[in-house]
């Protein structure tokens, strides 16, 4: 029971995170039609902008906000020098050129940090445990993660279905020329939601700092989820993204947990572990072709 309970906040724990990246990814994607390979940069930066601020000061606070605009201003510059050139390409073009921006930023990270991972301790006012119900602790750092999650996805909501600037987003997203006739400046919009987006992928990459290492790549190693979410949540679709990343969060991490140790009932370790990691990893990817098969377009996705 207390290991069920324990990999059920995990699995919480990282769908939020994947939800962060899922949030901004889904908006350049679903709104500007533009395929950023290249979203998983800005969570790197970032972290590696959070962790070498932490690691100079001895302060995560102050982490947080050079984490933050590391990566919003990344975002404005990939998008003021990459991005705005691709709005009216094919998708092709844009793989190609977003694919060509991580080679770049991998290889400008290696020659300015080098390969050696970075590690960030967690803060000492968030290092404890706290006990969820009696006699069952769970790492205060992991809760602070899904309170901050839980917040920006209620923020996120609010920008976009309650206010002027959210209006304009959903309606550039399917009215393009229309919203630019009546004197909306719609590069400008795009790039305000590509800033977003960045931010978000660097809040997700600060608050991964102290529970994953630091190094060059790890964003391509999470990108891949990320698709799987805005596929099963459906394009555009911030409630689509919140409730895809749970999806995956829960159904990878239960799957990691539990597995194994099903097929260590009637096989021998070695075999079980293998067949179990082999068989998680497919999980989502099944999880996401059984959504498609019912709804191809997604669970929610966005109407314009």
């Amino acid at each position: 029971m207390t290991l069920a309970l324990e990999q059920l906040l995990n699995g919480f724990q990282f769908g939020i995170m994947l939800f962060l990246l899922a949030a901004g990814l889904t908006l350049i994607f679903g709104i500007m039609n533009v395929i950023n390979l290249a979203h998983g940069c800005l969570y790197m930066i970032g972290a590696y902008a959070a962790a070498l601020v932490a690691a100079r000061t001895g302060s995560f606070l102050l982490a947080i906000p050079a984490g933050l605009v590391a990566a919003g201003m990344a975002g404005l510059i990939i998008e003021f020098l990459v991005i705005r050139k691709l709005y009216d390409r094919d998708h092709l073009q844009q793989v190609l050129a977003t694919f060509g921006l991580i080679l770049f930023i991998n290889e400008g990270v290696t020659m300015l940090f080098g390969r050696t991972p970075l590690f960030v301790s967690i803060p000492p006012a968030l290092s404890g445990s706290i006990e969820i119900i009696p006699g069952i602790p769970y790492p205060t750092y992991r809760i602070a993660i899904m309170v901050v999650g839980l917040l920006v996805a209620g923020g996120l909501y609010l920008l976009v279905n309650k206010t002027r600037i959210g209006m304009l987003v959903r309606a550039g997203s399917t009215h393009r020329e229309m919203v630019r006739a009546l004197g909306v400046d719609i590069r400008l919009l795009y790039t305000i939601v590509f800033a977003l987006g960045a931010l978000l992928a660097g809040l997700a990459g600060l608050m991964a700092g102290p529970l994953l290492a630091v190094q060059v790549g790890m964003g391509e190693q999470i990108l891949i989820l990320t698709f799987v979410v805005v596929v099963i949540g459906g394009l555009g679709s911030i409630r689509g993204a919140f409730y895809g990343a749970l999806i995956v969060g829960l159904t990878d991490t239960m799957l990691r947990a539990f597995l194994p140790g099903f097929f260590k009932t009637f096989m021998n370790a070695s075999e079980a572990d293998a067949l179990g990691a082999g068989l998680s990893s497919m999980g989502i990817y099944l999880v996401m072709a059984l959504v498609l098969l019912i709804r191809p377009q997604g669970l929610f996705h966005a109407q314009g």
